[in-house]
């Protein structure tokens, strides 16, 4: 398998399983952001963008980066419903050259209680004892671990040969659970109960936008303004850039 296409069989997968599994409604992407190709540095860059909803889900996008030796990079999450409180699926695969490869999978709580823990992310624990060489004990630099990422998170530096084997299992299994999680989902009724779910995924977006460390990579290949574009208006449309809070209400 040519580097040049590293997590091209885990887009194919997704892909997939969401055509097979739901009834997908193409979700617009603002104009200009659906895909750009660089010609900065020596390997010109494509990123492409897809994006789609269905009833249970209201926003799967995923976006990838095709930078041939320099850089691969696959980038999903997938935003229930808010008729349910379950988490959000976070896809992170990023390569730069052949040597710099970090991984990371998770469900991503949408509130960090016990009570939802209990219910939603200690099934996790079961599937992430069965890959201990992917979930590694690696700092966070971007992010608060305790926001927004479960225990059982995947997250990982490892090599094209373990990401071809060891990744796609796991991350067949991850998905496999997550389809699994959302069939049971009891939806919620009351509207406070919605609200808060609305809220929510609010608040993942702004916190996103606000870390993402992607955002000056974007830039580097693609320019400051399609960037911050492509991150405020797709990637995490729900926040609201802090320079322009006051307008964009």
């Amino acid at each position: 398998m040519s580097h040049g296409s590293m997590y091209k069989p885990f887009l194919d997968y997704l892909e997939q399983e969401l055509f097979k599994r739901f009834d997908l409604q193409k979700r617009s992407i603002p104009t200009g952001l659906e895909s750009r190709v660089s010609e900065r540095g020596k390997n010109p860059a494509t990123i492409r963008s897809w994006c789609y909803q269905c009833p249970q889900l209201r926003k799967i996008r995923y976006t990838y980066i095709d930078a041939g030796s320099s850089a691969q990079i696959f980038n999903s999450v997938i935003y229930p419903s808010h008729h349910y409180d379950i988490p959000l699926l976070g896809i992170d695969f990023l390569s730069f050259g052949k040597v710099k490869n970090l991984i990371v999978l998770d469900f991503q709580p949408l509130f960090q209680d016990e009570a939802y823990q209990k219910k939603y992310i200690e099934q996790l624990k079961v599937l992430h004892d069965d890959y201990p060489d992917l979930a590694q004990d690696l700092g966070m630099k971007f992010y608060d671990a305790n926001q927004y990422f479960s225990k059982y998170l995947l997250f990982a530096k490892t090599d094209p040969q373990t990401i071809a084997t060891r990744l796609f299992a796991a991350y067949k299994d991850y998905l496999t659970l997550y389809w699994q999680m959302l069939e049971e989902a009891q939806p919620l009724t009351e509207p406070e109960d919605i609200q808060r779910i609305v809220q929510a995924q609010k608040d993942y977006d702004q916190y996103s936008a606000e870390r993402d460390p992607a955002s000056g990579l974007f830039s580097s290949y693609f320019g400051h303004e399609w960037s911050e574009r492509f991150l405020h208006e797709f990637l995490f449309e729900d926040a609201v850039p802090l320079a322009v809070g006051v307008s964009k209400r």
